[in-house]
């Protein structure tokens, strides 16, 4: 066979003659991405995402799998031209494209945890393994398993069918469950020591999450925590009813038995300065939370017997739980205000929640204001404070009557007073749990930009400052936010510190491109046809009598056996070949948007949910076909048979079976040859 002369990207090279040039570029080692080509198949041209450019010649891009080599060609196999064409191609490609990447319970919940795995590792009776999971993303399964706010269960697909899955409540059983098998969190090691040092300011979720990240990584880390304790607001403001100290002292404390120094009672900016941690360490997290309590806003508020809510709750996390009297009127209506008013029921008194908009408005999770008028907390709707005064030994709390106007910037309807409707009544404690605040004072010592609202300004993806080497996380970056997702920016975080610290470009974590089929009440009935219905599992409690007396929590955690039970009701949403979709690698490589052509409508005709179950060993959905026809190919030219076809013409094109019949009624004997082509998961071989 002759040799000719080419080059590829101004490389030279003397390849055969015949010789394709995708086949001449992988020789020389030059990657050009490609979909529907596969190597026992004649090229076929469908995807043209191996598109190159050839000269002399026309100057256009040709397929690379189908073009051969010539005398003399200068090809361009990657650049910006090249490159745009292959973004346009992915972009046709993911528009009709009707699957999930991921679970929507995973995209939802702010640390990405892989949900769908750790409950199929419960259903195996893999619970050790089912936290190694978890803690690839949060380090903390048994604290968020008891607090979290639970985002993923309102994605959960199993609300079409009768409920949520009890995602929050699995965590913490694969957490304990852990804890009684192993007797303590069982952690990866180490890798081998980098010679790079990173301060943190802050033991709470973010800078343990952070930390241990970064120790992970060979990296000797050191958190300054000016109390006595690690958690943060996990300890000093979530009552301990929700959040056992001996939770925070396994999964917080699992940290430091990693090689993490955490040295406390030392508040930075007071005992050393932030500047010095700058200087001596090679990199510099701050993570200090939003400690600030947001003032009510009304006369008397600094009178003895008012207190903030992160003041009130941070006694009772330090073992100090104030006295509050017999009448305690908590001003809020969200989580916080929810914690204040039940832990006031355990000190023996009445308390009542105020509140300037209604029950729909009320931004604490459902649950939680369930649980406080369960255990006898009252709510006052659109009623507001006006002034506190001293009344005796008590306080004489003044109040006026709310109704709603139109919607302000938040989307609730604004409240606004009733002339005329004042009123007072007697207290003995208020308490105030609006809103949190960042505390600027470390800010300002090492001249960081404040954003909108008083949070330090960091980059949302690296969490890198202005200041090189100086990063931000958690509440103090995001402003008063939930726990989950300070663990999910902490790990983010850590990425980007590691990055810098190995002197690479910052970029934080990748984002790897996700199709999604479409929102909770969009998807298609089709979905659950097969679901049958299963009650969620309920979560056991203490009986009502002890709670206002008992230190122990409310919720007692699942057995095995209904951990099992609410595991199998998942109905494994997402793509079972997400870590190897070739269509997911390139739109993510490439930028591809799945909304460049505009997003789907009832109107167009993109695909819909379409699958095909009926083979027992092969599962063949459609709704995820690109139509590169290698399956259609692959059975003809590999196999010598004729069980797929494409029917109809255009955007309407669609690999099916002949004539409408189910794969189960062909002569197809589930060789897999098909799957083994296929880039995306359309067919893939049952139970992989």
């Amino acid at each position: 066979m002759p040799i000719v002369n080419i080059t590829i990207n101004d490389k030279p090279l003397q390849v055969e003659a015949g010789t394709t040039i995708l086949n001449a570029a992988a020789a020389a080692g030059f990657e050009i991405p490609t979909l529907c080509h596969a190597p026992a198949l004649k090229p076929y041209t469908s995807c043209f995402i191996c598109a190159v450019k050839v000269e002399p010649g026309r100057g256009n891009l040709v397929p690379s799998c189908a073009t051969k080599v010539a005398e003399g060609q200068r090809i361009t196999v990657s650049g910006p031209e090249v490159d745009a064409s292959r973004r346009m191609c992915l972009n046709l490609l993911v528009s009709d494209h009707c699957g999930d990447c991921l679970p929507p319970c995973e995209t939802a919940c702010p640390s990405s945890i892989d949900i769908k795995g750790f409950l199929a590792l419960v259903r195996e009776g893999r619970e050790t393994e089912a936290a190694k999971l978890i803690r690839e993303k949060a380090p903390f399964p048994g604290t968020l398993g008891r607090i979290c706010p639970r985002p993923c269960e309102k994605e959960c697909r199993r609300n079409r069918v009768e409920g949520p899955l009890a995602i929050c409540n699995m965590k913490r059983y694969i957490a304990d469950t852990e804890l009684s098998l192993q007797k303590k969190p069982v952690l990866p090691a180490p890798a081998p020591p980098t010679g790079k040092k990173v301060a943190i300011i802050g033991a709470g979720p973010a800078g343990m999450t952070a930390a241990y990240f970064l120790r992970l990584e060979g990296h000797a880390v050191t958190v300054f925590e000016k109390h006595k304790s690690s958690g943060g607001m996990l300890r000093y403001g979530i009552p301990y009813y929700r959040l056992p100290d001996e939770t925070l002292k396994h999964e917080f404390g699992a940290v430091e038995d990693l090689g993490v120094e955490v040295k406390y009672g030392v508040e930075v900016g007071r005992d050393i300065p932030a500047k010095k941690l700058e200087a001596d360490f090679d990199a510099l997290i701050v993570a200090i939370g939003a400690q600030g309590a947001a003032p009510i806003g009304i006369p008397g508020e600094d009178l003895p017997g008012v207190w903030s809510g992160i003041q009130y709750l941070g006694a009772s996390g330090e073992g100090k739980t104030p006295k509050l009297g017999g009448a305690v009127y908590v001003v809020g209506g969200g989580n916080t205000a929810m914690d204040c008013a039940r832990s006031a029921v355990r000190g023996a008194s009445r308390a009542v929640c105020l509140y300037r908009r209604g029950r729909e408005e009320m931004p604490a999770n459902d649950f939680e204001i369930e649980e406080a008028m369960h255990e006898g907390v009252s709510f006052e709707y659109l009623t507001a404070p006006v002034k506190i005064e001293k009344d005796g030994d008590k306080l004489r709390l003044t109040l006026v009557k709310m109704e709603l106007g139109e919607p302000d910037a938040s989307g609730r309807r604004s409240p606004r007073p009733i002339a005329g409707s004042e009123y007072s009544v007697s207290a003995t404690a208020v308490i105030g749990a609006i809103g949190q605040r960042v505390l600027p004072g470390l800010a300002g010592e090492l001249g960081l930009e404040l954003a909108r609202g008083g949070a330090i300004a960091a980059d949302p993806q690296t969490f890198q400052t202005k200041r090189a080497g100086v990063f931000a996380c958690g509440d103090c970056q995001t402003g008063a936010n939930i726990a989950v997702r300070a663990v999910g920016n902490g790990r983010k975080t850590a990425a980007a510190v590691s990055q810098y610290l190995r002197g690479e470009r910052v970029t934080g974590e990748p984002v790897l491109f996700n199709s999604q089929m479409g929102p909770l009440d969009e998807v298609s009935d089709e979905l659950f046809r097969d679901a049958r219905r299963r009650e969620r599992i309920t979560m056991p409690v203490i009986p009502d009598g002890e709670r206002a007396t008992s230190e122990n929590e409310v919720e007692t955690g699942f057995d095995t056996d209904a951990a099992r039970k609410e595991a199998e009701r998942c109905l494994e949403c997402g793509c079972e070949a997400v870590k190897d979709c070739r269509l997911r690698e390139y739109a993510t490589k490439y930028g591809a948007d799945r909304n460049y052509f505009g997003p789907p409508s009832e109107a167009d005709s993109r695909r819909r949910y379409q699958a095909d179950y009926s083979h027992p060993k092969i599962r063949m959905q459609t709704h995820k076909c690109i139509n590169c026809a290698a399956c259609v190919r692959a059975c003809a030219e590999v196999k010598g048979l004729n069980i797929l076809g494409l029917v109809n013409r255009g955007f309407a094109t669609r690999m099916l079976a002949p004539f409408g019949e189910s794969l189960a009624g062909t002569k197809c004997d589930g060789c897999g040859e098909c799957a083994k082509v296929c880039p995306t998961a359309g067919l893939i071989l049952a139970n992989t």
